[in-house]
């Protein structure tokens, strides 16, 4: 029986060779589309669940007043007290948040490496990858003691043994302890992890939050419980103590300076239901929900769009099979036999829509991994379990709707050949075409919303120009002599041909800035961004002084007391006359906070994304503390002979800044452009959905409205022996998919607008929703549809008329 239901399914698939292709195309799409999206997701949600501490295992982040940022980072004695004092906390590591990229030298070999961490002697209890070789317990409890992961190991030692071997990073040697294997997904996956988190004397100094975080706590404590005991150390240290030096009740202090909140992330679901930190939370950074939500949530619509198709052309088709069911049914087929063979059919069409949907994958999952900056591969268990489901699910959609309605032909009435002028099943695919012009509205609309989004952020006036601006790394080891060095390396550098300028500051555009310290001022406690930088700074990148003037080596206060702060800042500060007021700074030395005298306001610029509003940002010169943070120098160079300069600006680099480092540089626009990079994919994503969608709407339409016509045919006929134009029977044609059309729209724009309108949310800076893109979408789907359904009805105007009217 299955062998001759085989036989009917070939015979059918040759008859309707284009049909047929139709079907198994446009379910394919359906299908490699959700594919994408089950590959991406099963990586987002893998990270750290091979972790067996991963339920016990916590981040401390700190958000600092009620409008202040949120850090991933903490101050050593908070950490040590939560230690020392909460019974439930198991153990603590502190850690660096964020990966170094430093050279590692080996008996004269030299390997820029990246993926560098440094952290407590405990790392490895919380985060247990497995040893391969040397120590396996005490890792890096040694001074000076390095675990290297295998891939490393090969590269710097080739077959050597590297256990014991001393390996020179930043300013000292370190030993091989232990050579590990990195499982992942994870939120850190280091090449090395080095002992010895620097803490320059941060031991009692509470407000350093410099360094990440990390509890265990006992099993079965209670996390809330934990938490609250964390706030009560933070209460009892610090905000008691410091009202009282300053003289204040705690309610007083804590109106003023606001109190800091402690978050606890789990890392079972930190990387896509975390808290999103100032800087980095983990160094592999966190997952974009919103971004998972969208391609999932895409995909399915497009799954659906195409089973919606599928079923479209599945009950129209069954038109031509209608003789078919009725000769069976008289020779004693049964009604459950006959949904039987059409779901067996469907389970063809749809293995073959999965072989053809694994191709496409196959073929475009480098693409797609660029545009995730991933590495998805198809392979897991987990994977083909998910496509087996798939599998049965598009069969109990797409196939067991047709059948039965294939199964319940009217045994006489088709054999009769009446069944072309029976209305049933019209209205079910009527509805589906209006549910499939929905969909392609609600992708019409929001490729035009983002794409508009996005080029209003690549267009925006940022308030600073970075033409002809290079930001290259200033690797010199010493942060407290830094300043010295370069001031003498700007000398050299803006003596080469080429360069126009040369300055720094304590940050990236497109990155923030290094530092943020918060104070009070007339009861208002703040934080905002530090910006320690040259003078020249602001000029060169053409960012104004909108009061007062700007930082001058021709005054000498301001390397010891000047400050500038932006209007954003002067706002909140609610300063009418910002110039010459004294502000006590959050910067301490030895003496206490130091006071400031503001001597100019900045006009606002964007230093980081366009997701996120101007933040409150003080300047300060370079020279004024005795630290900084600066990375890189920004020099200007002209356009004229740009190879020529940029190879001397390599050569001094080689020669005088840090031979040991390859000379590397990168646009200051190109950076900041890196801030809207997701949103440039996420247009170029719509745009492609929008094009899928688009062609699976196109054979849907195309499909029906053959069908459609091809019933009519007799009708159209008799109207052209009784006279009836061409532009009349094309009109008659064609008003329905209009109406069909206009109500697919009306459906449409309902979810567009509310989702779209979420997703600018994320944006400081936006668009309006304008009518335009809704008016557009209409005019290319009306458009689009009219071409399609005139095409066809032109084609079956030009019937032979006694063909269709000569047995009546």
């Amino acid at each position: 029986m299955i062998f001759n239901w085989f036989k009917i399914f070939i015979y059918h698939l040759k008859q309707s060779k284009l049909f047929s292709l139709l079907n198994v195309l446009g379910l394919s799409i359906g299908i490699a589309g959700v594919i994408f999206a089950i590959l991406y997701w099963n990586n987002e949600h893998s990270y750290d669940q091979w972790n067996p501490g991963k339920e016990d295992t916590y981040m401390v982040l700190n958000k600092i007043g009620a409008t202040g940022d949120t850090w991933a980072t903490s101050s050593i004695p908070f950490g040590e007290t939560c230690k020392a004092t909460i019974p439930e906390i198991e153990k603590i590591c502190f850690f660096n948040t964020w990966y170094d990229q430093d050279i590692i030298k080996y008996q004269g070999q030299k390997l820029l490496t990246k993926k560098i961490m440094v952290s407590d002697n405990n790392f490895f209890d919380f985060f247990p990858f497995e040893i391969l070789k040397g120590a396996k317990t005490n890792i890096l409890k040694e001074k000076n003691s390095v675990a290297i992961s295998e891939e490393q190991a090969q590269l710097l030692f080739k077959d050597q043994d590297p256990i014991g071997k001393s390996v020179f990073y930043g300013t000292a040697n370190y030993t091989v302890k232990s050579v590990y294997r990195v499982t992942r997904p994870s939120s850190i996956e280091p090449n090395y992890v080095f002992s010895g988190v620097k803490r320059d004397g941060d031991e009692n100094r509470w407000g350093n939050f410099n360094y990440g975080f990390l509890i265990k706590i006992k099993k079965n404590a209670d996390p809330a419980s934990v938490l609250k005991k964390m706030h009560n150390v933070n209460f009892v240290n610090r905000t008691v103590k410091d009202a009282k030096e300053s003289g204040q009740t705690v309610e007083q202090y804590v109106k003023e300076n606001g109190e800091i909140k402690i978050i606890l992330d789990q890392l079972k679901t930190a990387r896509l239901h975390g808290t999103k930190a100032s800087g980095s939370n983990f160094p592999e950074g966190m997952g974009n929900l919103k971004l998972l939500y969208i391609m999932a949530g895409l995909s399915v619509l497009i799954l659906i769009l195409s089973l919606v198709n599928y079923v479209n052309l599945a009950t129209a088709s069954a038109i031509k099979r209608a003789k078919e069911v009725g000769v069976r049914k008289i020779v004693g087929a049964t009604k459950k036999q006959i949904i039987t063979q059409f779901i067996f059919e469907t389970a063809i069409i749809v293995l073959l829509a999965i072989v053809f949907a694994l191709a496409i994958v196959e073929l475009s999952l480098p693409f797609y991994n660029n545009f995730l900056g991933k590495n998805l591969t198809i392979n897991g268990s987990e994977f083909y379990l998910q496509l087996i489901l798939i599998f049965g699910l598009v069969i109990i959609l797409g196939g067991i709707f047709p059948a039965i309605y294939i199964s319940n032909f009217e045994t006489l009435k088709v054999l009769k050949g009446n069944f072309s002028r029976s209305k049933s099943g019209i209205w079910v695919r009527n509805s589906m075409l209006i549910f499939q012009f929905g969909i392609a509205a609600f992708f019409i609309i929001g490729a035009l919303i983002v794409n508009s989004q996005v080029n209003y952020m690549i267009n925006k006036d940022l308030g600073f120009s970075g033409d002809q601006v290079i930001s290259i790394p200033y690797n010199k080891p010493d942060r407290f002599k830094r300043t010295q060095q370069y001031l003498v390396d700007k000398q050299e550098i803006a003596k080469i041909p080429g360069v126009r300028d040369v300055s720094t500051f304590a940050g990236s555009f497109g990155g923030s800035t290094n530092s943020s310290s918060g104070f009070t001022h007339n009861g208002i406690f703040v934080q905002p961004r530090n910006v320690e930088m040259d003078f020249g700074f602001l000029d060169m990148m053409k960012i104004k002084i909108v009061q007062g003037r700007d930082l001058s080596p021709k005054f000498a206060s301001d390397t010891i007391n000047s400050m500038l702060m932006n209007e954003t800042l002067v706002k909140i500060l609610n300063l009418k006359d910002p110039i010459n007021t004294v502000v006590t700074s959050g910067w301490g030395d030895e003496k206490g906070n130091l006071k400031f005298k503001v001597v100019g306001v900045v006009k606002d610029f964007n230093i980081t994304g366009l997701q996120n509003k101007v933040p409150p940002m003080v300047f300060i010169n370079l020279k004024t503390l005795k630290w900084n943070n600066f990375n890189n120098v920004f020099v200007k160079v002209s356009p004229n002979n740009l190879t020529e300069t940029l190879e001397k600006l390599k050569s001094y680099w080689e020669k005088n800044v840090n031979p040991d480092y390859p000379f590397d540089y990168e646009f200051v626009n190109k950076g900041f452009a890196k801030t809207y990079e997701e949103q440039i994919k996420q247009k170029n994503l719509f745009f492609i959905l929008n094009m899928v969608v688009i062609i699976i709407a196109v054979f849907g339409l195309f499909a029906l409205a053959s069908f459609s016509m091809e019933r009519r045919l007799k009708e159209i006929a008799i109207r052209k022996t009784l006279g009836a134009e061409t532009d009349i029977l094309l009109k008659e044609l064609s008003k329905q998919y209009v109406l069909f059309c206009l109500m697919g729209f009306g459906i449409g724009i309902i979810p567009a607008y509310i989702l779209l309108q979420k997703w600018l949310e994320d944006f400081a800076f936006r668009i309006g929703v304008s009518p335009i893109p809704f008016g557009v979408a209409l005019i290319s789907l009306l458009c689009l549809t009219l071409v399609i359904v005139l095409t066809k009805a032109y084609q079956v105007t030009k019937i032979d008329v006694l063909k269709y009217l000569k047995y009546e």
